[in-house]
């Protein structure tokens, strides 16, 4: 199977996050698609970050019943912080059977040359870029592994949501009623 991993801290997860994933299987050429729930991203601020489990039961909640999308907590076991090519290799061991497909914003690739051993996952694996605001196409040219996808571009954050929900704001179109409720009956990302 051609499994795409779509790593994020999903803090929450967003509707944005599942166009995104929900494109990328239609048209990354992917039998499954994975949310890997990240515990840290080394090249992110920890601060407003909720527990993994918290943030996994989110993802959790809003896939269910969808059709060839999961979550996986793989990292949660792993050495923090997370580091991208640790887990690629560490699930090529597990599931030799299996393509894992890395799938990332344009944003992403932008800073690309900061992850660990960058270069051993452009020539190991294939790589699915979706546009982010300001993606410039041309990043891509001589990055034979490296695939765009024309995803629908959104511009919701986690961030933004975070801070909406501190002021009390209505999130109702920018998250699925799932984890709405989830959020609202644990009390998260409240102003302290």
């Amino acid at each position: 199977m051609r499994i795409g991993l779509y790593f994020g801290s999903y803090n929450p997860i967003h509707n944005g996050h599942l166009a995104i994933a929900r494109y990328a299987l239609e048209f990354g050429n992917l039998d499954q698609l994975w949310f890997v729930v990240s515990p840290h991203n080394p090249l992110k601020e920890k601060d407003d970050l909720l527990d993994d489990e918290a943030r996994l039961e989110m993802v959790n909640l809003a896939i269910k019943d969808t059709k060839g999308i999961f979550a996986s907590d793989v990292e949660f076991s792993m050495p923090k912080p997370s580091y991208t090519v640790d887990t690629m290799g560490y699930l090529n061991k597990q599931y030799p059977e299996h393509q894992f497909v890395l799938l990332m914003g344009g944003d992403n690739l932008s800073c690309f040359h900061l992850w660990k051993d960058h270069q051993k996952l452009l020539e190991n694996y294939d790589i699915i870029v979706y546009p982010r605001p300001g993606f410039d196409k041309t990043q891509v040219s001589g990055l034979d592994r490296v695939t765009i996808i024309d995803a629908p571009l959104m511009e919701i954050s986690s961030t933004e949501i975070r801070e909406k929900i501190k002021k009390n704001e209505d999130v109702s179109s920018l998250i699925p009623e799932s984890v709405k409720h989830f959020i609202q009956k644990h009390k998260l990302y409240r102003a302290k």
